[in-house]
This record gives structure tokens, sequence and C-alpha cells, in this order.
């Protein structure tokens, strides 16, 4: 059965090579494979992988309901099983639990699931630098193949150096039978690369912030790949769910060739990482992860649009109103601080700069889909595209549009609104 994924031949194109921008790509992926039947084989696969015999085997009941077979084909490991109940929402404690785990043992982690799942592994793994296969249940968000972890802690969600798996491993089987509104998600995840490389190249004009154009170029074609699928998202599809698997996928190896999440996330990402922080501050149990991106790119492209409508512009010194700003944040306020002081991070930017570049900038944002062929494609996918939708007020929605951008030491265009008239 071949299940060889079209990834690795990207990561071989890519590998030992000095990039045009100057750097040496790297992953610590070694071997993807996406296929129908692939559950079975998971323990042999290991095994090519030179995974130790001992393995911390990690889901929830959900996930690993969904992998039937993956436990039958471990055999000849010695397996410890850790399940939890349910999980949403990963936490420092989840990644705490799993360090605690496997330290100081000869031991790989194998975890079955996505996000929540896989977020506290891929820390614990780092901190105990241990081996580790990712088996993906659902194409639902973009981080399996990522280098860092968005985990909450102590209310604040905040991305953490994590591990890229050793090993990525979907069924398309599986993947084709996980819930529409899962797949639905993770296609919203992926629209919502557009918006992150408008900001990621806006900021390399304005400030000169790293930027790769190969890597661009790598998350420009998934996505525009998977938007010509968006009408067989929704279907019981072997194909189009692996075709969105190994999307996702590679989005995550962007971010691991750049050591950054910058080729797969902007400021529409942050906006839900705030929502997801008042929401779990109130008691309330956030959506999936890529339901709240796709509502918020759609957002975020309104905002960029309007700009670009702007023939000339005249910008000026960001002045924020820093005690309304952290009054709003209220128990968030120390995390926020630190990322806005000694300096923040639009000091860097000349309100000249911002001008004379104007006519670049207004390309830049016209170079990705117009947020109406987004909007059409997001529908035909299933995909929630409205704020009602996805069951936020108005009033937090616009709250979070308007702080969210303090949250992070990134700039994006977001950030700068307010230094343009």
């Amino acid at each position: 059965m071949n299940d060889h994924s079209r990834v690795m031949d990207v990561i071989a194109s890519f590998r030992n090579q000095l990039c045009p921008c100057g750097r040496v790509h790297e992953t610590a992926i070694r071997d993807i494979r996406v296929g129908s039947g692939t559950v079975h084989r998971v323990g042999e696969i290991l095994k090519e992988n030179g995974f130790p015999r001992a393995l911390l085997v990690v889901a929830d009941k959900t996930t690993l309901r969904a992998a039937d077979g993956i436990l039958e084909s471990l055999k000849g490991f010695d397996v410890t099983l850790h399940v939890w109940d349910s999980i949403r929402v990963a936490e420092m404690k989840h990644a705490d639990e799993i360090a605690a785990l496997i330290r100081g043992k000869e031991t790989g982690v194998l975890s079955i699931g996505t996000g929540s799942v896989n977020d506290p592994c891929r820390l614990a793994a780092a901190r105990e630098d241990k081996p580790l296969c990712i088996f993906g249940t659902a194409p639902s968000m973009d981080g399996f193949a990522s280098y860092s972890s968005p985990i909450v802690r102590d209310g604040f969600k905040a991305s953490y150096p994590a591990k890229s798996p050793e090993v990525v491993i979907g069924d398309t089987a599986i993947l084709a039978k996980s819930p529409v509104r899962l797949k639905s998600a993770g296609f919203g995840d992926m629209v919502a690369k557009y918006v992150g490389l408008v900001d990621w190249k806006i900021s390399h004009l304005l400030t000169g912030e790293y930027y790769c154009e190969r890597v661009a170029a790598l998350t420009r074609k998934a996505v525009d790949d998977l938007m010509a699928m968006a009408p067989r998202v929704r279907e019981d599809d072997e194909e189009a769910a692996g075709s969105v698997f190994e999307s996702l996928l590679l989005t995550g190896i962007g971010m691991s060739f750049t050591q950054n999440s910058r080729p797969a996330s902007g400021s529409e990402h942050i906006v839900a990482h705030l929502i997801e922080c008042v929401e779990l501050r109130d008691g309330k149990l956030p959506n999936f992860h890529g339901e709240d991106i796709g509502v918020c790119t759609l957002e975020v492209m309104k905002v960029y649009e309007a700009l670009a409508q702007k023939e000339t512009v005249k910008a000026k010194k960001d002045d924020p109103d820093w005690e309304e700003i952290y009054s709003y944040y209220g128990s968030m306020r120390p995390e926020v601080e630190k990322v806005n002081t000694p300096d923040t991070i639009t000091d860097a930017v000349d309100p000249r700069a911002i001008e004379e570049n104007w006519t670049e900038i207004r390309k830049i944002i016209r170079e990705v889909p117009s947020r109406e062929t987004c909007l059409k494609a997001m529908k035909e996918a299933g995909c929630k595209t409205t704020v009602d939708e996805i069951g936020k007020s108005p009033a937090l929605f616009a709250d979070c549009m308007k702080y969210s951008p303090y949250m992070r030491r990134r700039l994006t265009l977001l950030r700068m609104k307010d230094m343009i008239e």
C-alpha cells in the first residue's frame, strides 16, 4: 500500500540547501505516512523509525475511539496508556502530566488526536527530549508539524517552544469520517494563512523582519490548492480528507522551516486567542480553534480591504492608551505588559515608511484572494462565517479586534491600523 506523503517530497526539496533567504531550512520530521488503513500499521511505522520499545500512548476517549485498531498495531511495544476523558483546551497542567510520565525513562510518545491532545505532548516531549509520533484523527488544525504549542497558563494563552514530531501518520479513512464540523474548521484555519502572509510581508517591508519567499510560496500553494477543493471538504471523501490533512501539514512544515509561526498565522489568530482567553476567564468552553479563526479571518480581511481602498495615507507615531488596554486585560495584564515593555513592536515602524510604501502595502493586501472569494469557498466547505454563527456577542468580538494586537509582540497591519489616517 502506498502511503508515501507528498509532504516528504517537499521537505526533501528544501533540506540541506542554502535557501536564497540566507538560511538552511530544517525540520525534525523524518517520516510522514498518509493513506487508507495506516491505523493498522502504526507499530510497524514506529519500528521502521527507530522508536524505543517503551511507548506512552496519549489520547482522549473520543480520539482513541476514532483510532480503532491502533493499540492492536502496537504489538511488541511496552505500552502505557494515558487517556483524558475529554480535552478541548490544552493547559500547562496537561503538559506537566505528560512530562512526569516520561521523565527519566527511555520511552517514545504516540499522540492520538488533534490540537488539544497533541499540543501538551509536543511541549512535554520537547522538555524531556523524547521521540514523538502524532497520529491525526481529524484534519481540523495546522499544528501537527509545528515547532510550538499554544498552551493556556494562568488564563493566558501563549505559544511555547515545543517539539516537531519525528513521525506524522494520517489514515484517510479515519480523517474522512471525522465530524464535518472538524473538517470545516480545518478549512477555516487554512484560509487564515492569507492574512498571515499579508502581515508577514508587510512587516518585512517596513522593518526588515526576516522573510522567506520560498516558504511563503509553499504556504500560498497549499492554501490555493485547498481552496479549489472547497466543495469536497464536507464529503466522506478519503482523497479530499487526505488533501486537507497534507495541506495543514505543509503550513506546519513552513513554521518549522522558519522557526516561527509567521507562515501560518497573523492578526486573525491573535484575535481568536484573545477571545478564547476571555471565554476561559468567564467559564465558557471555547469553540474549535478553526471555527473562530475562520470568522476572525473574514473580519480582519474586511478591515484590510477597507485600508487598501485608500490611495494615499498620512501616518503618525503609535500612541496607545496603555491604561485602557491593560484595564481590559485585567488579570492577564502582567503577561501583556511583558510583550510591550520596555518598548513596543511599533517603535520599530517609521510613520514615513508607511506613507512611502503605501502603494506596495496596498498591492500586498490585494495579492491574496478577496474576502468575497474566501467567504464563498468557506460556505462551500461548511465553515461558520459570521460572528453570530460562532456564538460571540458583537461587543466581545469588537473588543477583541481592538485589544488583541497588544497581546503578542508581532507586527501586523491590524496592530498598525491606528497609525494610519
